[in-house]
């Protein structure tokens, strides 16, 4: 079971970006804004910036979740990758209410942090450790 962890994050970071891009197209209708446009009232604005960061994360995080859960363990992965998700919804709702969302943001770029660093850690010393 701990082993499907990471992929059980991967999958449901799939559905916050669907979520999330779905919340863009409600917006678009609600506000008036025609596609390609990205700029409009500020309600709109904020679901679409909420939209490209949590992409933008997600392009950092998904490789390191994966990488962490190969050469570091798996469940830590999950549990991480979890810390992640939750810190993502939260800078959502924070962002989309015009919040302070500086913790959330926070919270998941130190946990992609712990992921790359630690999977790079991890991937050097089995090179080193097989030369």
């Amino acid at each position: 079971m701990v082993l499907h962890l990471p992929a059980l994050v991967a999958a449901l970071t799939v559905v916050l970006l669907a979520v999330l891009s779905w919340n863009v197209g409600r917006a678009r209708d609600r506000y008036g804004v025609k596609a390609p446009a990205t700029s409009g009232p500020p309600e709109f604005e904020r679901a679409f910036r909420v939209q490209m960061n949590t992409l933008e994360g997600a392009l950092m995080f998904l490789p390191s979740l994966w990488l962490f859960g190969h050469y570091v363990n798996p469940l830590w992965a999950g549990i991480l990758g979890f810390i992640w998700l939750v810190a993502r919804a939260w800078y959502a709702v924070a962002y989309g209410a015009a919040r302070n969302r500086s913790i959330p943001f926070g919270l998941a770029g130190a946990v992609t942090g712990v992921l790359l660093f630690g999977s790079l850690f991890f991937i050097v010393r089995a090179m080193l450790l097989q030369s």
